[in-house]
């Protein structure tokens, strides 16, 4: 069996560390049709956009994507492309993991957080304007459908995964209408699991303060889109940066896949940059497929490598380029499949 899948390279570091998932992919013996599709700033004076209507059109019809990171302006310019993706396929559910990995220096030790992010609506659905020269204002949207749809999700992995717990993420006591119609749908899903999954919930600020205290107490975090996106990146700095915190970007009939950090332009073509994350968003990619094992085999030849300390970037502490800590990842896989 094969699969189809669309591979976005992205900017920046983008290409080469899609270069190096895929190798590390095709090093399990899964058969890949790789529909390769630009996007970002490359595009942009070639067709006029950073995101090609055929590049959507090929993720509908392959049904997931992997994507490496795209450039997106701060304060002018084109939208976030990331953004464009998950409102286009309705991709409702951004799922972040964050697991502590020998070899990664970090303040803390035994960190396994799963972040699932409101993908659709908040104040990332981006409806905001001018009230005058010097005003500009942005509107929360939160609906109970789309809030009691990612709540369910949340529920629905822990089950899958035997998680434990499932925390909600609001600000209610101040925002008591929007994020308390959050609260107020999650507790309704939450209902509709008690004694399979246990439910509470924080107020966002409090949440960031225990997080950093005592993350151990914590599993699956349920939070609206902004929430989430902050909360995913603190989660991040617990197991070591962005640099290892892979992303799942789910829908009812898409997939997108993508390392949550940046194109860091400035290191593009050297051969510098680690290429854990997008490796790791592939093997969330398997799961989704259902092949487990090979997931499985990907994850822990990330693993190896990372604690062997031999083969890894600059940024872990080593010498090795991105080529040569993939191959190495892929040897490991070739090994155990």
């Amino acid at each position: 069996m094969s699969y189809a899948v669309t591979l976005i390279p992205g900017d920046g570091i983008g290409p080469e560390l899609a270069t190096a998932t895929r190798s590390v992919l095709e090093a399990t013996g899964i058969a890949f049709e790789w529909d390769v599709q630009q996007a970002g700033e490359a595009t942009i004076a070639s067709e006029g956009t950073p995101l090609p209507e055929r590049v959507i059109e090929s993720i509908r019809r392959n049904g997931v994507a992997i994507k490496g990171p795209i450039t997106t302006p701060v304060g002018s310019g084109f939208r976030s492309v990331n953004v464009g993706l998950r409102q286009a396929l309705e991709l409702y559910a951004n799922v972040r993991p964050a697991r502590s990995m020998q070899g990664v220096e970090t303040r803390y030790q035994n960190v396994d957080l799963i972040i699932v992010r409101e993908n659709t609506e908040d104040l990332y659905a981006g409806i905001e304007h001018r009230v005058g020269p010097d005003a500009a204002e942005s509107i929360k949207i939160i609906t109970r459908a789309a809030s009691q749809r990612i709540a369910r999700y949340a529920f629905e992995y822990a089950v899958r995964n035997g998680r434990r717990k499932v925390t909600a993420v609001h600000k209610a006591n101040i925002m008591k209408l929007s994020d308390g119609l959050f609260l107020e749908s999650c507790q309704q899903v939450a209902a509709e699991y008690e004694g399979r999954v246990a439910f509470e919930d924080r107020i966002v600020d409090n949440m960031c303060m225990q997080l950093v205290q005592k993350p151990e107490l914590y599993d699956v975090l349920v939070l609206p889109n902004l929430y989430g996106d902050i909360v995913s990146d603190l989660a991040a700095g617990l197991v070591g940066g962005l640099g290892v915190a892979p992303g799942a970007n789910i829908g009812e009939k898409a997939a997108v896949f993508e390392p949550v950090h940046g194109s860091a332009p400035k290191y593009a073509g050297q051969d510098k940059a680690n290429p854990t994350a997008l490796i790791l968003s592939a093997a969330l990619m398997l799961r989704h497929l259902g092949e487990t094992d090979a997931a499985a085999a990907v994850e822990r030849a990330v693993r190896e490598v990372i604690a062997g300390g031999e083969t890894i970037t600059a940024d872990l502490g080593g010498r090795a380029g991105t080529r040569e800590f993939a191959d190495a990842v892929a040897t490991r896989v070739r090994a155990s499949v």
